[in-house]
C-alpha cells in the first residue's frame, strides 16, 4: 500500500445519518476529509449495504486506509447482530471461563475475536472499540456491568490482551477502552460526568493495571478510548478527556500507553459546553483524535470546520497503529471455530454454596 500523509486529515472520527452517505455529508467530507468514520445501528441493514457505505466513505475522503470503527464488543454492545451476523457472548462470559481455567478463558477470548475480526473484515471495518479493560468495583453504575472481564485487575488485563491479539492477529487494530478506568463510576457518562474520589495510590493499584499491562509500546494496544470521568485525585476540575494533567501524567505517563488516543463520544452528557467546544478542549488536553458519533450533520459540520490540523505526533501514532496490521491476517480454521464452541458451551462447576 502506498504511504497515507496522515496530517491532511481532519483529526476526528466522524458518524453518519443513514445506510449510505447524503449529498451533503459527502460534499463536507470531501471538503474536510475527516481522518475516519464510525458505524451504528442505524447505518447497518445488510453486510452488501455495510460494505458499500464504508466504501463510499473511503472514496469520498480519498483514503482506501481511512479508519472504519465500530462497537462490536459482544453482549449487548454490538451494532452488528442477527439475522446477518452471529450473536457473540459479553464479556463476562470469559470471565466465567477463566475462574475455571485461565489458560482456556484466554484461549476462548482470542478466538472469538478472531471470530470477530472476520466479520468486520469481510465488510471492510478495520477498526474495533474494544477489548473494555475496566475494572469494575461493588456498587458502580452497570453501564460497565457484563461487558468488563473480571473484577481482578490480572484476570482483565489477561482476557483483555487476549481479545487484543485476537482482533489484531485477524486484522482488525483494537480499541482499548476506556482509559485510566470507567469500572469505579457510580453514573453513566452517556447521561451526566462521574465522579471517582478514590485516591491516586488506590487507582494505581487496581483501576490503571489493566491499561498499564496492556501499554508495551510495541506488542500493546495500537488505539484507546478515554473515560468521560471526573477523577478528584487527579484533576479537580476535567474529566480524563479533557484534562491536560491526566492525558500528561496518567496516561501517557503513569500508564505508558503511546497509541492513538481518541476521545469518547462528544455528545455524551458527561461533558460541559457545546459540541465545538469539547472537541477543542479534548485535542488541546492531548487527545489525538476526537469522536463524534450522532451523525448530527451540524454538530459535524462545525466540528469539521473548527477543529485545528491533525499535528506530527498524532499523525504518527495513527501511522504507526495502521501499520500494526498483518500483511496475512489469521483466518479462521473449522477446527478453531469448532474449539471457540466448545469452549464457550461447557458446563462450568457451580460455585460451592456460602
Amino acid at each position: 500500500m502506498s504511504a497515507v500523509d496522515w496530517q491532511g486529515f481532519a483529526p476526528i472520527v466522524v458518524g453518519c445519518a443513514g445506510q449510505a452517505l447524503t449529498d451533503n455529508e459527502i460534499a463536507l467530507f470531501k471538503r474536510h476529509r475527516p481522518l475516519g468514520f464510525i458505524l451504528f445501528a442505524r447505518n447497518i441493514d445488510t453486510p452488501a449495504q455495510v460494505k458499500s457505505l464504508v466504501a463510499q466513505f473511503r472514496a469520498v475522503v480519498g483514503n482506501a486506509q481511512a479508519p472504519v470503527l465500530i462497537d462490536q464488543e459482544g453482549g449487548r454492545v454490538a451494532r452488528l447482530k442477527p439475522p446477518h451476523w452471529p450473536v457473540f457472548p459479553a464479556g463476562a462470559r470469559f470471565g466465567e471461563l477463566y475462574a475455571a481455567d485461565p489458560q482456556a478463558a484466554c484461549e476462548a477470548a482470542y478466538l472469538n475475536a478472531a471470530a470477530i475480526a472476520a466479520e468486520l473484515t469481510a465488510l471492510g471495518i478495520d477498526v474495533d472499540c474494544a477489548p473494555v479493560a475496566d475494572l469494575p468495583v461493588a456498587g458502580a453504575h452497570d453501564v460497565i456491568g457484563d461487558r468488563a472481564y473480571g473484577f481482578s485487575a490480572q484476570q482483565v488485563a489477561d482476557i483483555a490482551r487476549a481479545v487484543m491479539h485476537g482482533l489484531l492477529d485477524a486484522g482488525v487494530l483494537p480499541v482499548v477502552k476506556h482509559i485510566p478506568g470507567h469500572g469505579r463510576a457510580r453514573a453513566d457518562s452517556h447521561l451526566e460526568l462521574p465522579r471517582v474520589d478514590a485516591d491516586r495510590a488506590t487507582l494505581e493499584a487496581s483501576d490503571f493495571q489493566p491499561f498499564v499491562q496492556l501499554a508495551d509500546k510495541h506488542t500493546g494496544a495500537p488505539w484507546a478510548m478515554t473515560a468521560h470521568i471526573l477523577y478528584t485525585a487527579l484533576d479537580v476540575a476535567q474529566p480524563a478527556t479533557t484534562s491536560a494533567r491526566i492525558i500528561a501524567e496518567v496516561i501517557r505517563g503513569h500508564i505508558g500507553f503511546d497509541g492513538v488516543l481518541i476521545s469518547d463520544d462528544l455528545t455524551m452528557k458527561a461533558l460541559a459546553g457545546d459540541v465545538v467546544s469539547r472537541g477543542q478542549a479534548a485535542l488541546a488536553a492531548g487527545c489525538d483524535l476526537a469522536l463524534h458519533c450522532s451523525g448530527a450533520f451540524d454538530e459535524m459540520q462545525s466540528l469539521l470546520q473548527a477543529l485545528p490540523a491533525m499535528d506530527a505526533q498524532a499523525a504518527a501514532r495513527v501511522a504507526k497503529a495502521a501499520a500494526r496490521k498483518p500483511a496475512a491476517p489469521k483466518a479462521l480454521s473449522a477446527a478453531d471455530r469448532t474449539r471457540l464452541d466448545q469452549l464457550l458451551n461447557q458446563n462450568l462447576p457451580r460455585a460451592a454454596a456460602g
